[in-house]
């Protein structure tokens, strides 16, 4: 279990919101569009993972690998951030922010689940009330940077109405459109721009470009090596 705490952003103003994790999802594998599917199997498989079974898949994973921290460790060279659009049940209303599934690429060429359940999963410490961005859900935009040569460098980008809409993937979880409470959600990522490569620091971020708004978190990689 984990405790989430955001600062919730409403047009109504600011309210702190703290909800206790119990069950974290991630859905893979959740492009609208078949070539852009095909177009990330196909850069996994580049990388040894073996395409889905079906589309799209839901990841249970362990809830306490849930981090707003600004720092997370890794062992080896060979885990990279994706950034996506999280959903969270609270007690009176679903809330959206972000979030990156930190995956060890190396496990993921042998076990997708397992290679998901080694890395933190860094959340970020803001959200909006998701009934203020539904109508326009689609024009949502999110996107993420990594730390190359010194230099800051896109890494994806794309509008949230690339991957499957929110409420079907929590039906197609759950068999209703209502995310349970004390359920997180992670909804998808785009494909990399160039290859899928570590970073020290990933950057994240969703623009709403309706209200004028954007929610970011950005947090840094420390590789262990693979022995003291």
């Amino acid at each position: 279990m984990a405790t989430l705490s955001f600062e919730g952003h409403a047009r109504g103003g600011l309210e702190e919101v703290a909800v206790e994790i119990e069950d974290l999802v991630i859905a893979g594998w959740t492009a609208r569009d078949v070539a852009a599917l095909n177009h990330h199997i196909e850069e996994l498989k580049a990388i040894g993972v073996q395409p889905p079974s079906s589309v799209p898949l839901y990841y249970r994973v362990s809830a306490d690998l849930l981090t707003q921290a600004d720092k997370i460790q890794v062992v080896g060279a060979d885990t990279s951030g994706e950034v996506e659009p999280v959903l969270v049940g609270a007690a009176d209303r679903l809330w959206v922010t972000l979030g990156s599934d930190h995956t060890d690429r190396k496990a993921e060429s042998f076990g997708v689940a397992i290679a998901k359940q080694i890395c933190a999963k860094a959340v970020g410490r803001t959200a909006w009330r998701f009934e203020e961005v539904e109508a326009h859900w689609d024009r949502l935009t999110l996107r993420s940077y990594i730390e190359e040569g010194g230099r800051r460098v896109l890494y994806q980008e794309g509008p949230l109405g690339m991957i499957r809409a929110p409420r079907d993937l929590i039906a197609g979880w759950q068999g209703s459109a209502r995310l349970p409470v004390g359920a997180a959600m992670f909804c998808g990522t785009f494909p990399a721009i160039g290859p899928i490569r570590p970073t020290g620091r990933f950057d994240m971020e969703l623009e709403d470009p309706v209200l004028g708004r954007r929610l970011a978190h950005s947090y840094h990689v420390q590789s262990l090596p693979l022995v003291a």
